[in-house]
Formats: structure tokens, C-alpha cells, sequence
């Protein structure tokens, strides 16, 4: 009976090794140059593709037919796809890569209908999910780490989880039964990039230390422009003004009036109501004055005003709630 897969993710690096993986488990002790066909980058056909999974194989029992990318194809184009899923060669092993979460639905529905197997290979949206999956990972490898190691490394990957299989391999190559924090720092390089609630978060617990390190990594290996972090601060307290005075009192209330997900909107209240109506006017204050120094008005490097900028607003959180998460 043959396969078929679809495997979501989006980091390309770990998108790839898992595809790997997979076609290098469904070859197995077979011919990879007889068995299987890619079809990838941005000029292959739909229909090139469901030819080949159509095709017997030839000199070999089996055929691996591989789609990368297929997240491009819109649902108008993927009906001869959805059209051989009904009816699958048995002889083809199917595999289907997507980048991001978008994927045609009309698809999705028809590799489930057809029995095959969706699988993320994403490391999580957040620390705690990505700290499971760097567990996970160094569990199945010759790499044996303490606490404080593995929180380092968490650390230092932020949402570039990509890079953790080059990193395991250097490592396995120390031969020691535990590493510690320390003797892998040598091996860590720059810090990876971070999502832009670590920063806002940092923010508004008024940990500055914290927020400025964010913002470091956010302009350093994450690639963000000054004026696109800038918009992202002022969505940020422009959410806190409108619901100052709205009448909102509750999560509820809050994300009905947001028009954002719960959690967003409890955060968004519950600061809002720390900083109170003068630390908004505050806030907006200092984020109109960094926006005409980046566009000229102050002879600053823009990667200075935006660390002006950060702690400002970081230290306008009453000192009670500055405690690290």
C-alpha cells in the first residue's frame, strides 16, 4: 500500500531534514536514483507532478514521488492533485512539502480523506514548546546535557531553531558524558532571532535588561528594520488606549472590542491598567519623539534611538512587576 505525506513547517532547515528523513525511510535499501523524482523551486507544474505519481516504476517496485513547496498552489490549481488522491497509484509513495501555514484547504482535506499523514515539524510557537522540542532532540542524539546547558541553548536559539542539528553535531565531537552552560558557550555564537512578543513582553514587565537584549536580536539576527519595530511598539500601546476608558473589564470584552485573541487581549488590559491613562499619554509621548528621530530630527544611529526608546518605555512599568519570567 503506498504512502502519502504532507509535511508543514516553517523553518526551512528543519523542513528539510525532516523530508530527508522520511524519503530516505520510505527508499530504504532501494535504488534513491531509480526510485525517486523532486519536483521543487518556483517554475515546476502541478500537473508535472501528479504525472509522475502517476507513472509505474521502472526496474524497481516502488516509485517516491516528491512536491516541495506546494503551499504556492492556490485552491484554483489544485484539482488534478485532489483528482489523484481519489484514486492513488499504489505503487507511488507520495510526499508534499508546504512552507508557513498555507496550504489549500481542497487539498488538506483530500490527503486526509485519502488516509495520509499531516505532520508539523515546527519546534513551537513559544519557549516552553520549543524547550520540549530541544529536549526531544537531544534525547535522540549522542549529546548529553544539564539543565542550565539545554536553557542556554534555548536561549540562544530563540525562534532560529534550525540551527540546533549543526549545533549537536559540533558538540557530539567533545566526547563528554554532560556538558555544562559554560563549555558550550564557546560553541553558540551569536544569539538567533526572537518573536516580537519576547521584547513587548519584556516591556511590560518592565525588565529592561531583558527588553534591550530582545531588541538587540531582534535587529540583529531576526533582520528587523527600526521603523518596523517601531510600528510594532505602537500597535502595541495602541491597543492599551483603546481600551483605556471603553468599558472593557474583561478578557471578553477586551478581544471583542481588539478584535484579537483572548490571551492578547488580557495582556493588552491588564497593562493597560498598570500603566494607567498617564503612563499611555507617557508611552505615546516618547514613541512620537523616536519616530521623528529615526526619520531625521536627531543626528542618532536608528539602533540608538530605539534603544533610548525601549528602556524609556520599559522603566514607565511600576517597579512591582519587574520580575523576569
Amino acid at each position: 500500500m503506498s504512502e502519502l505525506h504532507v509535511l508543514r513547517g516553517d523553518d526551512e532547515v528543519l523542513l528539510g531534514e525532516a523530508t530527508t528523513e522520511l524519503v530516505h525511510r520510505l527508499v530504504g535499501s532501494g535504488d534513491r536514483a531509480l526510485m525517486v523524482t523532486e519536483f521543487d523551486g518556483e517554475d515546476y507544474l502541478l500537473s508535472a507532478l501528479v504525472d509522475a505519481a502517476q507513472t509505474p516504476p521502472f526496474l524497481t517496485d516502488r516509485r517516491v514521488v516528491v512536491g516541495r513547496g506546494v503551499q504556492r498552489f492556490g485552491a484554483d490549481v489544485v484539482a488534478p492533485l485532489v483528482a489523484y488522491l481519489a484514486d492513488p497509484l499504489d505503487t507511488t509513495d507520495l510526499v508534499l512539502t508546504a512552507s508557513g501555514e498555507r496550504v489549500a484547504k481542497a487539498l488538506l482535506d483530500a490527503v486526509k480523506k485519502a488516509g495520509g499523514i499531516v505532520t508539523s515539524t515546527s519546534a513551537g510557537r513559544n519557549r516552553q514548546e520549543r524547550s520540549g522540542w530541544i529536549d526531544e532532540r537531544v534525547a535522540t542524539s549522542d549529546v548529553r546535557l544539564d539543565a542550565g546547558a539545554k536553557s542556554a541553548i534555548a536561549d540562544w536559539l530563540g525562534e532560529d531553531v534550525g540551527r540546533l542539528p549543526a549545533l549537536l553535531e559540533t558538540l557530539e565531537g567533545m566526547g563528554r558524558s554532560r556538558l555544562s552552560a559554560a563549555e558550550i558557550e564557546p560553541f553558540l555564537g551569536e544569539a538567533g532571532a526572537v518573536p516580537p512578543w519576547d521584547l513587548t513582553d519584556a516591556i511590560d514587565r518592565g525588565d529592561t535588561a531583558v527588553a534591550l537584549d530582545m531588541l538587540g536580536r531582534l535587529l540583529g539576527a531576526g533582520g528587523r528594520h527600526p521603523l518596523v519595530i517601531m510600528a510594532i511598539l505602537q500597535s502595541h500601546y495602541e491597543r492599551m488606549l483603546r481600551l483605556d476608558g471603553s468599558g472593557s473589564h474583561d478578557q471578553r470584552s477586551a478581544a471583542s472590542l481588539l478584535k484579537v485573541a483572548p490571551f492578547q487581549a488580557q495582556k493588552a488590559l491588564n497593562q493597560s491598567r498598570k500603566l494607567g491613562r498617564d503612563g499611555l499619554v507617557r508611552a505615546f509621548e516618547l514613541l512620537a519623539g523616536a519616530d521623528l528621530d529615526l526619520r531625521g530630527q536627531k543626528d542618532w544611529a536608528p539602533e540608538l534611538v530605539m534603544e533610548v526608546l525601549v528602556a524609556r518605555l520599559s522603566r514607565l512599568t511600576p517597579k512591582t512587576t519587574n520580575a523576569r519570567r
